[in-house]
């Protein structure tokens, strides 16, 4: 099979306003970036707002593996399966960020023939919103740095200032440092750090804002550090939050692009679902389900971190409810799961397979634990067997949810007609009652402590004296109505990443507690989570590069 890039680039694009015309959007409403992508106007979207809205399906997975699961080319592969059904269908995703695509992960395009497109854009610069968003984050670092320097009239404690800089860049060397140096022209020197630009506050407003009213409140809302006498101080003290407004302007306004079939596709915002709340854009998703009949959206990771976010953060905030899960398993990664090493992953090992399931069973009660009715897709490698699938439809037949292999990468929207009828059948004919995990008026503690039980399966959370002090301040200065956002490892439903399939009898110890204010949660960090990663030993970059005819190679 050709590579991603090279299937992406044999595809011939439909110009955009072909791609905008099938939802309805007339050209005045679209702002081009080229013949293949635009963003949509915030005007046309707010006039969409009343409109009855389509059916919303959630896409996510179990507990992501070396071997792939393909969540994304999964939304992808669906959204085009609907499309051939004749529904109208559109794909909600978010833009890749450059760390996970010249680090270890690869692209966020999807895969094989299940791709949305320009891939090789989307994957680098696409319209420059995770770049206005760095730069709006830093220019508020930069006047809280200036304000000290200044002066520092609200006497502001460089000991208790909680906003770092960002970079789109995984680059362990920049998680704590030492900033100011070089003399008193340099203001004053302090510990500081940076985290990648997709887990800033900044990108998370971005993603929850519906307007650009709404966007500078919100950004006003910001927490930036303490005075000496533990005063708040915020973005809007500092008088920079109209400014960060500005920066944003344009990339608060969805992208349009397209799937390999020709169909539409809306990628906007990118916060990741290990240390942020990891949906795409409110806005987009809105827009989606007013012009189209099935909207079908992607969070980040395995379900016990972007699905939980989806329904406890952003539905709550939005108001959405969506009307089932699509939850994306692979036989490689559920025998990884169940203790198959990487270099016999191909081999076939229904033991294996029977012992990784236990992570999906776990994935399939969670959802229904938010009401909502659940399809299992078995996204097919050709090293799979039918035992193997069959195993997998034997071990959660109790659970009663359809199980249905896929062949997306190889077939496009083809090979996931099968899954595509699934989800309509379910959609159309199954009453979905969700709700959220927990109530607003519960305590933060009892919060988290409710998706540690309950999500992860664990005993109990561990927190010292101080700790639990921090989390008692936070309720005192009014933010205890406040969802929790939980920072934890993607690869285990416990804080181990070591821990595979269904851990039991674990507890799941929290760092620290923060507030973000203007994003309207408070992120929980557990056990040893970082908010920069670091690249792994042979990262991606090393093998992109142009060839003699200036093509791009090596990215996927």
């Amino acid at each position: 099979m050709l590579p991603d890039i090279e299937i992406a680039r044999q595809t011939d694009l439909l110009p955009i306003g072909a791609i905008a015309a099938k939802l309805g959007i007339d050209a005045d409403h679209l702002e081009h970036y080229g013949r293949d992508k635009a963003k949509i106007s915030l005007d046309f979207c707010h006039a969409q707002r009343d409109k009855a809205v389509g059916k919303l399906v959630l896409v996510s997975a179990i507990n992501p593996t070396p071997a792939g699961e393909g969540k994304t080319t999964t939304t992808i592969g669906l959204g085009d399966a609907l499309n051939r059904l004749g529904k109208r269908a559109t794909v909600c995703l978010r833009e890749p960020s450059l760390g996970p695509c010249f680090g270890m992960k690869g692209g966020g395009a999807g895969g094989g023939y299940a791709q949305i497109a320009p891939m090789e854009d989307i994957n680098l610069h696409f319209t420059g919103d995770i770049h206005a968003v760095s730069t709006a984050h830093n220019l508020l670092a930069a006047a809280l740095d200036n304000y000290i320097h200044h002066g520092n009239a609200r006497r502001i404690d460089p000991r208790r200032i909680a906003w770092n800089r960002v970079i789109d860049m995984n680059d362990r060397a920049l998680r704590d440092i030492v900033v100011g140096l070089g003399g008193t022209a340099n203001s004053f020197p302090r510990e500081a750090g940076f985290d990648i630009a997709v887990a800033s506050e900044v990108m998370a407003i971005l993603c929850l804002s519906q307007s650009l009213a709404e966007l500078k409140e919100r950004l006003g809302k910001i927490v930036v550090a303490q005075t000496r006498s533990r005063e708040t101080i915020r973005a809007a003290d500092l008088n920079v939050h109209g400014a960060m407004a500005v920066l944003l302007k344009d990339a608060i306004k969805p992208n349009l692009v397209q799937t390999l079939e020709g169909n539409p596709a809306l990628v906007h915002g990118g916060p990741f679902a290990n240390i942020a709340h990891g949906c795409n854009s409110i806005t987009a998703t809105r827009l989606s389900m007013a012009l189209s009949e099935y909207t079908v959206t992607e969070a980040g990771f395995g379900a016990d971190l972007g699905a939980e976010k989806f329904c406890n953060i952003k539905c709550r905030q939005a108001g959405l409810a969506p009307d089932l899960v699509v939850l994306v398993a692979t036989v490689r990664a559920l025998k990884f799961h169940g203790g198959q090493s990487l270099k016999k992953i191909d081999q076939p090992n229904a033991d294996a397979v029977a012992e990784g399931t236990e992570n999906l069973k776990k994935h399939i009660e969670n959802i229904r634990r938010f009401g909502l009715p659940v399809v299992v897709a078995v996204n097919t490698f050709a090293s799979d067997t039918e035992a193997e699938i069959e195993c997998i439809r034997d071990k959660c037949e109790h659970l009663g949810v359809e199980i249905v292999a896929a062949s997306h990468h190889a077939n496009g929207g083809a090979g996931a007609e099968d899954l595509a009828r699934a989800v309509v059948q379910v959609a159309e004919n199954t009453h979905s009652d969700f709700k959220p995990l927990y109530p607003d008026d519960m305590k933060l503690w009892d919060k988290a402590r409710t998706v540690a039980q309950e999500i992860y399966g664990a005993n109990d959370i561990m927190g010292d004296k101080l700790l639990r002090g921090k989390f008692r301040r936070l309720e005192e200065e009014g933010y205890g109505h406040l969802p929790v956002c939980m920072a934890k490892t993607q690869y285990s439903l416990s804080t181990d990443p070591g821990l595979k399939g269904r851990p039991h009898g674990f507890d799941v110890p929290i760092r620290d507690v923060k507030v973000s204010a203007g994003a309207g949660f408070a992120v929980v960090l557990t056990g040893d989570i970082m908010t920069m990663p670091g690249l792994p030993k042979k990262p991606s970059a090393e093998s992109i590069d142009f060839d003699a005819e200036g093509q791009i190679t090596g990215l996927f």
